[in-house]
């Protein structure tokens, strides 16, 4: 019997779209833990998306490992499945755990693994362990706890570590004879992999947190200082066993961030990172061959030589306290061989034709904990429909939604942003404020409820940049700041129009003469909806009213576009336009308050002082004082922009 500390299982997540009712029995979801996380602790869970065409409840084991290879970083595993059904179905489910580990890790069957079954009726889940594919028998979890903090779980003593491996591999071959290119790539990749785990080869890890002044020196680590057959599982003996006399001996931990102020964010995109660098030109004499290629001597001389172009990315995920040897030998190398066998697959079939380009990278998606690694295949444009079927399958696999593109490569993460106090930076070389709303204070809405923008955009207003439109241009301040969301949330790469391009699409498509680029004309909500389906492809729906009394009435209507569009509002009377972000709303009491962003701002771009200064906050349509916010004897049209169906 295992030990009690082991019995019950920690969930830093909960499936999207849990309810098996009236689907197909059979696995539904792989749980996802690691190494460096407490015994049964489910990081994620990951739907089966394969099964075997002669039985909708088989998974197809081999289709799921070619998937799960890459796209789990290294450092995370398969730890158990979910069926659905009753608790006999927990034992179908272990047994389905230990064939997809066998595939992926080719292991022995000793590991514990848990079985969960949801019930097709309620899908309320229940949890069984088996300590061992040796034993029948399966032991009910007597606890679940749910983590309040996951990412704080996931984060807080971890870290990434990062390789990059471009690779130029020559090959010979005759013409007469084509399978012999692709025998020469299998040698080719071979020979790599044996180089990489060679006694001379050269790992050099430093840390990409370069704004620090205490930076660390980098590490060097030689091959014969490797272990290829450590239990990650026993990370606390592993530290204990190394004598520290060399540099791999150091743990993760001295690539920490030792300048980090104030509280700290936990996330994939807040954590350490430490690169690491395989250096082939320091290899010296090797038991390998000497470089990563494999050379065919034909004895044609019409020989023919083709290079392939190969470019790894891995990232892994590991303790702080893993010694650094551990980290290159069990994470980082085999994280680089699945990749090669991965493109090898991509890449046989079309050696002599058009050669694929497969490119690794890296998302952090918002409802996932840990980070995953998608290949793409850049020869397709990523609205190119077989880049859009594999954007809907990882949608799919992740229980993220079809109508917003989460998977883009513009959603890659990006290392070479720079940290500062522990905070990424996601400007992207933008000088403009996101996401001013942050922390206002409350609306004074007792009761309400509160339906607000998701996702980022940026506060455009008056003045910015030098352009004075005072006086004229506030919605042309809000239609930017309405792009910009759109652009930031990745349904387009188009840079935010300035006011003269704005102009200058009104009058391409006949709404206004050559005369109105350039001058310092009003546009309203409806110029704003021209001009977002002409640049963006996006429609709007508009609500009229006959005077800002009537605002109020609408507030049940504006929470359900924030929940369901989750975009930017644009709202316009008389001369005045402003950006809406949100509402909170009692419906019993009908009292209700509008979360403005005024375009009106003509200051700098101080948060303190937008935000003292109400430029960004909460308003009533009458305040306290009997002030009409909006005015009751104008008309207004508000513009909501309408989400994509997209992946």
């Amino acid at each position: 019997m295992a030990d009690d500390n082991h019995r019950g299982v920690r969930l830093l997540s909960r499936p999207k779209q849990l309810n098996t009712k009236g689907s197909d029995p059979g696995i539904h979801f792989w749980l996802v833990g690691s190494p460096f996380l407490p015994p049964l602790t489910v990081a994620s869970f990951l739907r089966c998306i394969h099964s075997l065409p002669s039985s909708s409840s088989s998974p197809d084991f081999l289709k799921e490992s070619e998937d799960l290879r890459t796209l789990l970083p290294k450092g995370f595993e398969i730890i158990g499945a979910v069926a659905s059904g009753e608790d006999s179905d927990a034992r179908a489910a272990v047994d389905a755990a230990r064939s997809l580990r066998k595939l992926l890790y080719r292991e022995g069957t000793d590991r514990p693994l848990i079985g969960a079954v949801c019930g097709s009726d309620s899908g309320d889940m229940r949890f069984f362990v088996s300590e061992s594919g040796n034993t029948t028998s399966l032991e009910a979890v007597p606890s679940v706890i749910e983590e309040r903090d996951s990412e704080k779980c996931l984060w807080e003593n971890a870290c990434l570590l990062r390789c990059e491996l471009p690779i130029k591999l020559p090959l010979y071959y005759a013409p007469k004879n084509p399978t012999d290119v692709e025998k020469a790539y299998v040698q080719a990749v071979e020979a790599l992999i044996a180089k990489l785990r060679d006694p001379q080869a050269v790992y050099m890890l430093e840390t990409t947190n370069k704004t620090s002044l205490d930076i660390p020196l980098p590490v060097i680590i030689r091959g014969v200082q490797l272990d290829f057959y450590a239990d990650l599982s026993k990370i606390k003996t592993l530290a204990d066993d190394d004598d520290g006399s060399d540099a791999s001996s150091l743990s993760c931990s001295y690539f920490s961030n030792r300048s980090k102020a104030g509280s700290p964010v936990f996330s994939a995109e807040n954590a350490d990172t430490i690169q690491v660098s395989v250096l082939f030109n320091s290899f010296g004499t090797s038991s390998a061959s000497t470089v990563p290629v494999a050379e065919y001597f034909p004895v044609e001389d019409e020989a023919r030589l083709l290079v392939v172009d190969i470019k790894l990315d891995v990232l892994c995920y590991s303790s702080r306290e893993l010694p650094l040897k551990y980290a290159v030998s069990s994470l980082i190398i085999p994280g680089l061989v699945d990749q090669l066998n991965t493109v090898q697959n991509l890449m046989l079939p079309n050696l002599l034709a058009q050669l694929p380009q497969p490119k690794s990278y890296h998302f952090s998606p918002s409802g996932i904990l840990h980070p995953i690694t998608v290949f793409y295949e850049l020869s397709f444009g990523e609205t190119e429909m077989k880049q859009v079927e594999v954007r809907r399958s990882l949608h799919s696999r992740l229980g993220l939604p079809y109508d917003r593109p989460l998977l883009r490569i513009s959603n890659a993460l990006d290392f070479t942003k720079v940290k500062s106090n522990g905070m990424i930076s996601l400007q992207k070389g933008s000088t403009l404020l996101r996401d001013v709303h942050f922390g206002i204070p409350s609306s004074g809405v007792t009761g309400g409820t509160v339906s607000l923008v998701q996702g980022s955009y940026e506060y455009f207003h008056y003045l910015h940049e030098g352009y004075n439109d005072s006086g004229w241009g506030c919605a042309y301040r809000s239609l930017q700041t309405i792009i910009s969301w759109f652009r930031l949330q990745n349904y387009t790469s188009i840079e935010v129009p300035s006011h003269r391009e704005i102009q200058q699409t009104l009058v391409e498509i006949g709404d206004k003469d050559p005369s109105f680029i350039g001058s310092r004309e009003w546009i309203g909500a409806i110029e704003l909806s021209f001009v977002l389906d002409k640049l963006l492809g996006v429609t709007c729906k508009v609500i009229n009213v006959r005077s800002g009394s009537e605002l109020p009435e609408k507030c049940r209507e504006l929470a359900l576009h924030f929940e369901n569009q989750n975009t930017p509002v644009m709202i316009g009377g008389g001369v005045l336009a402003y950006t809406l972000l949100g509402v909170d709303y009692n419906e019993a009491s009908g009292d209700c308050a509008f979360l403005i962003l005024d375009p009106h701002y003509t200051g700098s771009d101080d948060l303190k002082k937008i935000v003292n200064g109400g430029w960004c906050g909460w308003k009533k349509a009458v305040d306290n004082k009997g002030k009409n916010f909006f005015l009751y004897d104008k008309f207004y049209n508000l513009l909501l922009p309408q989400r994509p169906n997209m992946v």
